[in-house]
């Protein structure tokens, strides 16, 4: 039976939903939303009835997309606040023949279960090594005999009050959380490989309102820091600096300039109407602008390298929709070297970097519940079976109170 995956993130400028199918080891776009947001700000609810109108209509062009409803998602939550810590647990094993995904649920759990304070919630905890009596350094040790179960993981955690208004909106918008993680963790997954489980490096998500940087080692991210520029300092700049609105400025940024004023050409013009003329706008003069916040950007990101480890960064990865933006490799190259480079979802139906979070989040998901050894789908078997003989939808309207939520270390 395939896994059916919903991933959803609320970003400032937009809600992006991602459903995917895992068949085998291939993942299939089943559908893929990017929808206007309101009441969010960096990663934040701040208004949770504009924030729940916005999450019902994505929701709702998606499941017209799907022709079920969903009911399921996993959620990404910013990173912003998130503190890292180190934590160690250790069980007897249920049976000496064989380790099973019981038992690493369980010694996870014994790392987890005195950690938990009245402030902060968890929302990842990533094993670094499992030992198994006295073999260590084990990255997955089901199957395997053994006597005692010992982990030692990272956990990190964030202030409940923010996480808990994104559940509440996702509450009232008619889903339910199955489980967390940050989109750093997801941007991370969208472009891991064997080479970067290996490395030290840094993950970079330019959003609307602010840029992330992520230190991840070993595949493990141990650092998180944010600078509060985004991809909407480049609008307010072509917008100032030209006279026109917020939206215009954003548009020409997207369809027209370029990221470096040397890849531009002179010779083409954008023609902007205005309420008493028309504006003119050369590529040189817009792309000029759009290096200059990007440099800034950029220069700020290798002090937060700097600033966050003191490890020899191996590789820097680029995403967020800002990445897109056409001769965007170029300024990488200039800024930092052969080290960086920009994020390439080539998956059909996702080829856009806005989706890197989404789509990194249930292939983390994914190798979570192989870890544990199980399987979930986010959808009924009653709409799987709509989804394949498209017959009339019944609708599985089974839900869960948000603090159930908490307990998904231990149940996925």
């Amino acid at each position: 039976m395939s896994n059916i995956y919903t991933a959803i993130d609320l970003g400032t400028d937009s809600i992006k939903i991602l459903v995917m199918e895992k068949t085998y080891d291939n993942f299939n776009v089943l559908t893929a939303v990017n929808s206007p947001s309101s009441g969010i700000k960096d990663g934040e609810v701040e208004d949770i009835k504009e924030c729940v109108t916005s999450v019902k209509k994505a929701l709702k062009k998606a499941n017209d997309m799907l022709g079920i409803k969903i009911t399921k998602v996993i959620a990404c939550v910013s990173p912003k606040y998130c503190d890292m810590d180190m934590a160690i647990g250790s069980v007897d094993v249920e049976d000496y023949n064989k380790i099973t995904g019981v038992d690493i649920s369980n010694v996870l759990k014994d790392a987890i279960i005195n950690r938990i304070d009245d402030e902060n919630e968890i929302v990842t905890a990533v094993p670094i090594s499992f030992t198994i009596d006295d073999l260590e350094n084990i990255k997955d040790p089901k199957g395997m005999k053994g006597k005692i179960l010992e982990t030692k993981i990272v956990l990190s955690t964030v202030p409940k009050e923010g996480l808990y208004r994104i559940l509440e909106v996702l509450k009232l918008s008619g889903v339910d959380a199955t489980d967390i993680a940050y989109t750093s963790t997801g941007d991370y997954y969208a472009i891991k490989n064997n080479k970067l489980d290996k490395e030290a490096g840094a993950i970079v998500n330019i959003g609307e309102t602010s840029t992330n940087v992520a230190i991840f080692n070993k595949g493990i991210q141990i650092k998180n820091s944010t600078i509060n520029l985004g991809s909407n300092s480049i609008d307010k700049d072509i917008s100032y600096i030209f006279k026109i609105n917020i939206e215009k400025a954003k548009e020409i940024k997207e369809t027209f300039a370029v990221s470096m004023e040397s890849y531009a050409d002179s010779n083409d013009i954008i023609e902007v109407n205005l309420e008493e003329k028309t504006k003119k706008i050369n590529q040189v003069e817009v792309s000029k602008i759009v290096e200059s916040r990007l440099t800034e950007i950029f220069k700020l990101v290798k002090n937060e390298i700097k600033n966050l480890t003191n490890r020899e960064i191996r590789y820097i990865i680029i995403t967020g929709g800002l990445s897109e933006l056409a001769g965007f490799q170029y300024i990488v190259d200039e800024e930092f070297g052969f080290k960086a480079k920009v994020c390439n979802i080539t998956t059909v139906g996702i080829r856009h970097n806005k989706y890197s979070s989404v789509y990194g989040t249930i292939k983390y998901f994914d190798d979570k519940l192989s870890l544990r050894d199980k399987k979930v789908t986010m959808i009924s078997t009653e709409s799987m079976k709509s989804l394949i003989n498209t017959e009339e939808k019944v609708i599985n309207n089974n839900t869960n109170i948000i603090s159930k939520v908490f307990g998904h270390f231990f149940d996925n």
